[in-house]
């Protein structure tokens, strides 16, 4: 089926990708509040409501004029992935490739939804209150403005600085005086992107 339509593959991953990501990301917003923790398996996997600028696994981006850039920035490298990735398709290159560049695509554009309308269809969560879809009052934020919603923690390893063996060096604890690893939040579409470029890294032979 594919290789008589190759186009769809892409189109099936990246329309995949985006609809879980955003279901996710809308049921968190619209039944957590900020910093909310509801421990998923244990003690190692966490969902936990953040927000940021927009930088992948809950980084934080300076603001203002900062926040457009980055906003700017991912929408042409979208664009230009994409048109890479379906001149690809037409030099019949490897599926794995394509699949690579449709994660990319995906996991960007799922972020730039957040950024671009978020802002305006939910009201501000705060840590003690739930978001709403389409307020009253209107959006948090202009068109392009909005957060980031982050939910997907981690904290595999987490060893309090007392308690932790002695060649551990003091620069891997946090100010909260802990070890935890893996300590960034993330939602589906930064896994996305990072599942991509991991794929291409290894698969990169198949390039040529």
């Amino acid at each position: 089926m594919f290789k008589k339509r190759p186009y769809l593959l892409p189109v099936i991953v990246v329309l995949a990708v985006l609809l879980v990501d955003q279901i996710l990301k809308f049921w968190i917003k619209t039944h957590f509040m900020l910093g909310e923790d509801v421990p998923v398996f244990g003690n190692w996997f966490i969902l936990r409501f953040i927000e940021n600028n927009g930088m992948a696994f809950g980084m934080e981006f300076f603001g203002g004029s900062g926040k457009l850039f980055l906003s700017i920035f991912r929408i042409v490298a979208v664009v230009l992935i994409g048109i890479y990735m379906f001149r690809l398709i037409r030099k019949k290159m490897s599926p794995v490739i394509i699949v690579c560049f449709a994660l990319i695509v995906a996991g960007a554009f799922g972020n730039i939804l957040d950024s671009a309308f978020y802002g305006l269809i939910f009201s501000e969560s705060t840590f003690g209150n739930v978001a709403e879809i389409f307020p009253e009052g209107g959006g948090y934020a202009p068109f392009m403005y909005g957060q980031v919603v982050d939910m997907l923690y981690f904290p595999v390893i987490d060893i309090a600085k007392d308690s932790a063996p002695s060649w551990l060096p003091d620069f891997l604890f946090g100010n909260d005086g802990r070890f935890i690893f893996f300590r960034p939040i993330f939602n589906i579409a930064d896994a996305a992107i990072t599942i991509g470029v991991a794929l291409l890294v290894i698969f990169h032979k198949k390039m040529k």
